[in-house]
This record gives C-alpha cells, structure tokens and sequence, in this order.
C-alpha cells in the first residue's frame, strides 16, 4: 500500500511520525529520500502561493489580509526592507502558507504522478518542510530521487546536494554481525529533530527506534548554557521554576519511548551549566557539588519522564 503522511490539522508531528513509522516497518524498511530544501522560507514564490491560495480560498478579504502579511516589511538594524520572496520570518503564518504551498509541490504530486509508476511501496511524510520519502524498491527510490531537484526548481526551490541524500534503511537481518563490517545496516537519518534508527525491541523484534538528534541536543544545551548566563542574578528560586519549565517543554516534545537516555543526558547538562554559572555570581565559588546537590534535593528539576510513551499508553488506555 502506498501512503502519504502530510500535514493536517489537528495531527501532531508525534502522531504523523508513528503513523509513517508503521507503514515502513511493514514493509521491512527499504530505501530512504532524507531532503532538505534551501532557504525555504525566504525563497518561497508568492506568485506561486497566490495561485495556490485562490484554489482553496474564495474569500477576497482573507485573500487580502494574506497579500498583506505578504507584502510586510522587514524590520532589520533599523531599517525596513521589504523582499520579493519568502514569508515572514517569525510570522505566525508562515507555517500554514508553508504547508499550503508543500501541499501542492510535493505531496499532490508524489500521490498523482509518482505512486502510479511505482513498481514497489512507497510512503512520505512531511511536516511544514521537512519531509522524508521511504520505498520498498531501490530503483523507485532513485528515479524519485533523480526528478526530485527538477520538481522543486519548477516552484522556484531548490534542495541541498549534499543534505538530500538516498539511505540504505532495510530492516537488519538477525544473522548479520553488528560491528564495522556491516555499515549500511546502520544507517540512520533525521526528521522533525529526531534520528531514526533500526534497534531490537523488549521482545527481539526489529523496530524502528527515535532519539534526540545530536545537533538538536547540542542547540538546546547551548540555549540553557546562556540563559543561566544572562539570569544568573535571579533568585536561586526564580532561576528553578523557570528551567523547570524549560524542562517539562523539552520533554514534552523529545519524551517519547526509547528515548529517556538522551533526556537524561539533557537533565545532567542543565545541572552541569545551572551550577557553572551559579559560581559565577560571585569570586567566592561557593557552589561545590556536595552544595548543588543539598540544592536539588530540596528543590528537585523535573525528572526525565517519557510524555509520549506507547508503555504508559497500554497501561492506561
């Protein structure tokens, strides 16, 4: 069965991961399309989205008010610019004119033009613009992969060379070794902030498992290294209840099952920039470890819980 995975309302990525996950685990993996398209939101044909939106919009004041966000300047080092392309930066719009605008570029088009000519299976998510093709036979894979940059470059896109790749993601066999002599069994790639990986589950069944990618954790890690910096004079209370709730957020986005160790290597690094710029308020550095931790155990960051987890699912369904 070929499926594809847009965005809709109303879904989350968490949701359309699963769903997309499922298919491909079905089928035994196969070949994966990772893209990346360049610049996407400052390069996006308004001409092209206009048309687009008259197709699904007939109302000429919400046309309107769209053209106007359109048309907005930009604010820059204090000066107002106002670029042919792209949507507003930060705009709380731009997302769903983004969807709009991949709706038609990609998903009609995998779904009319490219599953009838599939010899095998094929399934796509996309999320906003990040989108990931998987297909059961190697040379459907690559005669997608081949007319793909022509399809974005006629609305104007253009995807990186070097990011959108084509991965080798056939379900490992059990009697292949795990080790170096078996590299395209373990290749990985990444959607939505996650990597995706094949892995053994409780039951010694091959699934496909998801953790926090690595440049992902690193950017966090770096937003909580400088926030501590730049509100280090705060009270030590203020300071908890605020990075408790940059806790909870991460979690409830990157807590899913099979990734509570890359949340705990999330906590251990809060606590480690937490207690650094502690010390720094002051010459004295008074905050020891044996100090920091009397801290936590009274005033305890929240633990790393799996917010999505399909255990605590079936446990209380």
């Amino acid at each position: 069965m070929n499926c594809s995975y847009g965005f809709r309302p109303g879904r989350s990525a968490h949701q359309a991961l699963e769903a997309w996950r499922d298919q491909l685990v079905r089928f035994g993996g196969g070949w994966v399309i990772e893209q990346d398209v360049q610049r996407f939101f400052d390069t996006l044909d308004k001409a092209q989205l206009r048309t687009f939106l008259r197709r699904r919009v007939r109302d000429g004041v919400l046309l309107r008010l769209i053209g106007k966000w359109l048309n907005a300047g930009v604010l820059e080092d204090g000066a107002v610019w106002y670029p042919e392309a792209g949507t507003p930066q930060g705009g709380v719009i731009s997302p769903l004119l983004a969807n709009i605008f991949l709706h038609e570029v990609l998903d009609v088009w995998f779904d009319q033009d490219i599953k009838p000519r599939l010899k095998g299976r094929a399934v796509l998510i996309r999320y906003a613009d990040d989108a990931v093709l998987g297909f059961s036979q190697e040379e459907d894979a690559r005669r997608v992969l081949a007319v793909l940059p022509k399809r974005f470059g006629k609305y104007g896109l253009s995807l990186y060379p070097d990011k959108t790749r084509l991965i080798d993601f056939r379900k490992p066999r059990d009697a292949e070794p795990n080790n170096s002599s078996a590299p395209r069994r373990r290749r990985t790639f990444e959607l939505l902030g996650f990597t995706h990986y094949w892995g053994k589950s409780r039951r010694g069944y091959w699934v496909i498992k998801r953790k926090t990618a690595t440049d992902r954790l690193s950017r966090a890690t770096t937003r909580i290294g400088h926030w501590c910096r730049d509100h280090r004079h705060l009270p030590v209370s203020e300071q908890h209840r605020q990075l408790a709730q940059k806790l909870r957020g991460h979690y409830g986005y990157y807590g899913i099952t099979g990734n509570a160790w890359m949340l705990v290597r999330f906590l251990k690094a809060v606590h480690e920039r937490w207690r650094y710029w502690l010390n720094r308020r002051s010459e004295r550095q008074g905050w020891t470890w044996e100090r920091f931790t009397r801290l936590l155990r009274a005033r305890p960051l929240p633990p790393p819980i799996p917010v999505h987890s399909t255990l605590r699912y079936a446990a209380n369904p």
